[in-house]
């Protein structure tokens, strides 16, 4: 309390000096239309850079959520473009084009997204793998697909509680069933290590119709993954090892150097043709066991 009195004495010209100081400007600015305005404007433009500053900032936060997004809706319009081009062709072959709007509703119906970032990844080793956040806590399991809003990822290959192990394209051991969009001849995507956007489609037959440029997506035929989820496109073709089908090359649609947000396939169908093929290898199992 004294040193505050002392203060006071010692100060006390200053204080005054200041207290009229602002009561001034108070009568100024209240009672003079002129800087009464000054002082509204200069208020309003501190306001809204504060509220600009705000706004950039929760704009910053949401980046992850909008990202994911944008991935689950890159996904689902890949899946609904690559199910109207077949119910065309379909129906072009009826003369019929009624009925394609009615039809992949109930289709993605069963086609179910988990969202989830990626925590840990590599580039540089044959057996690449990625490690994502999210575990069968959230509904992530073995043999599920994984996809980013460019295109495949790769196939969880371990699942944890909270975590999950995905074996990418970017792996020697990766082999994933692939077609060449609106001709059907499917192969088998795989990696030869070296370039990151690179890859190649094995066992396309010697009859096959396709052209540089061309699209590859999933086939649906691995159980892993539902048709119509986009890979690459043909950059190249060579004549396999044993000179009796081709092998394309293709550049991938998937960034895997800056792959952030990706995106688990909950594929009901999927699921259920995987779990009738577990069933029917162990049952021959069990019988070749006899």
């Amino acid at each position: 309390m004294r040193n505050l009195v002392e203060f006071l004495k010692k100060y006390n010209y200053w204080l005054v000096f200041v207290l009229l100081e602002v009561v001034s400007l108070v009568l100024i600015f209240q009672y003079n239309s002129y800087q009464g305005s000054v002082w509204f404007t200069s208020a309003n433009y501190l306001t809204g850079m504060s509220l600009e500053y705000d706004s950039k900032m929760r704009s910053y936060m949401s980046q992850g959520t909008t990202n994911q997004e944008l991935s689950e809706r890159n996904l689902m319009l890949e899946r609904e473009l690559w199910l109207t081009k077949e119910l065309l062709a379909e129906e072009r072959l009826r003369h019929d084009s009624t009925h394609v709007d009615s039809v992949p509703i109930p289709q993605l119906a069963e086609y179910k997204l988990i969202n989830a970032k990626v925590i840990g990844n590599s580039l540089n080793k044959a057996d690449n793998l990625i490690t994502i956040d999210k575990g069968y806590n959230n509904g992530v399991h073995e043999d599920m697909g994984v996809a980013c809003g460019n295109g495949v990822v790769g196939v969880v290959y371990k699942a944890s509680r909270h975590y999950a192990i995905v074996i990418p394209v970017l792996n020697m051991h990766s082999n994933i069933s692939c077609t060449i969009q609106g001709h059907g001849y499917f192969g088998y995507l795989h990696w030869k290590g070296g370039a990151t956007d690179i890859a190649f489609v094995d066992d396309i037959p010697r009859h096959a119709q396709f052209e540089k440029g061309d699209t590859i997506v999933t086939s649906g035929y691995s159980s892993l993954f539902p048709p119509g989820v986009l890979v690459g496109h043909v950059i190249d073709s060579h004549d396999s090892e044993d000179g009796l089908s081709y092998r394309l090359e293709i550049k991938l649609s998937t960034d895997f150097g800056n792959l952030r947000e990706v995106c688990v396939i909950d594929d009901a169908a999927v699921n259920e043709r995987l779990n009738l093929l577990r069933q029917a290898t162990d049952s021959l199992k069990n019988q070749r066991n006899q």
